[in-house]
């Protein structure tokens, strides 16, 4: 069974709180001081059971931090997207997760609410990530030109990494396999599967292909085209005439 920092924090914190249960357990068994802590318990019950009410989400927050701390579906380090937001995981405690964004913003969310959310883990047991990086082209181009021109950039990108296994290499598979994935109204869409340590990583060099792929596409003269639209005005007693935009 493998621990880390977050099950450490969570069995200090649980530790605190059964010595505190211990404590007022060891004060109630003392015949001197029974009857001071009945007195303070029942005075203290009206006030619990009030603060029962509105301490609900608290107490769901902390049942929903001891199940992640022991079902582990993410420790303190791993890559997460979950309700929305993208990040590695700082910290978890029992009431609430510890988010870091890219922007190095932390996004703090009940433990409560992670636990309706649909968890996307990008490290939990590999890390590296299929970088799916889509260029549209004309219908003009060379569809064989433009796809090499591609798997080129992007094997040359550090970042890269080759997947495949030794029957792929036999075959012939290549290390950055580009698929044409769409035929839209005015260009043809084609879908590179680039593979990289980790998300982080991927993400860098999907920008950098980006930039890589429009020079070469520039040089090779490949066509990265946008939107046309034909209007056709029509005027009685006259012909039609055609904008194109």
């Amino acid at each position: 069974m493998r621990t880390g920092p977050a099950t450490a924090l969570c069995a200090t914190r649980c530790v605190s709180w059964w010595a505190w249960l211990a404590l007022g357990a060891i004060i109630y068994s003392i015949p001197a001081f029974r009857h001071v802590a009945v007195t303070m318990f029942a005075g203290a019950g009206i006030l619990v059971a009030l603060l029962g009410f509105a301490a609900q989400g608290a107490f769901a927050n902390i049942i929903s931090g001891v199940f992640i701390v022991s079902f582990k579906p993410f420790r303190v380090g791993d890559q997460l997207t979950v309700g929305g937001h993208s990040g590695v995981v700082e910290d978890i405690n029992l009431r609430h997760t510890v988010i870091v964004t890219t922007e190095n913003r932390r996004v703090i969310m009940p433990n409560s609410k992670i636990s309706d959310e649909t968890i996307v883990n990008s490290t939990v047991i590999d890390s590296a990530i299929c970088e799916l990086v889509e260029f549209a082209v004309s219908y003009d181009t060379d569809i064989s030109k433009a796809i090499r021109s591609i798997q080129e950039e992007a094997a040359a990108h550090p970042s890269c990494m080759d997947r495949r296994t030794p029957d792929d290499m036999e075959r012939g598979e290549p290390a950055v396999p580009v698929r044409l994935i769409t035929l839209g109204e005015s260009a043809m869409t084609l879908r590179a599967y680039v593979w990289a340590k980790d998300a982080m990583s991927a993400r860098m060099m999907h920008y950098d292909l980006n930039r890589a792929v429009k020079e070469r596409f520039d040089r090779e003269g490949v066509e990265i085209p946008y939107p046309h639209r034909t209007i056709i005005h029509r005027y009685e007693g006259a012909p039609p005439a055609a904008i194109v935009e």
